[in-house]
């Protein structure tokens, strides 16, 4: 069971980690086969489905995203708190934006989802 305490620590050290532009403290927080959509990932790297799985693919997308958008800023707006999930909502360059984070019982995330207003 995710506690709004986790969610909020969880919710301000992410945003603080991709404020930093620290690709490996970002990866921190996910276990190593996790899997990440989004929308943006067909447009970056060209995956049809929107999906990536393990640490060395979604390091090679963020690691690209990061390049593309060199003032890259999150500025934290909500989170929510599910019964093994968080939803991060932040502002980002794109607009409003939330991650829907799931987390596995060591504490990792093992599956995201990214969703834009815009």
């Amino acid at each position: 069971m995710i506690t709004r305490e986790f969610s909020e620590a969880f919710a301000k050290d992410w945003i603080e980690a991709w404020n930093a532009r620290d690709l490996d403290r970002i990866l921190s927080h996910y276990a190593e086969d996790f899997e990440m959509s989004s929308p943006i990932i067909r447009s970056l790297v060209g995956e049809a489905s929107g999906t990536l799985k393990g640490k060395p693919a979604v390091r090679g997308y963020w690691a690209k995203a990061l390049a593309a958008i060199p003032d890259l800023r999150f500025e934290l707006v909500n989170v929510f708190t599910g019964a093994a999930t968080t939803t991060v909502c932040y502002r980002g360059h794109r607009g409003l934006a939330a991650e829907v984070f799931h987390f596995g019982k060591s504490g990792k995330v093992t599956l995201a989802f990214a969703h834009y207003a815009a």
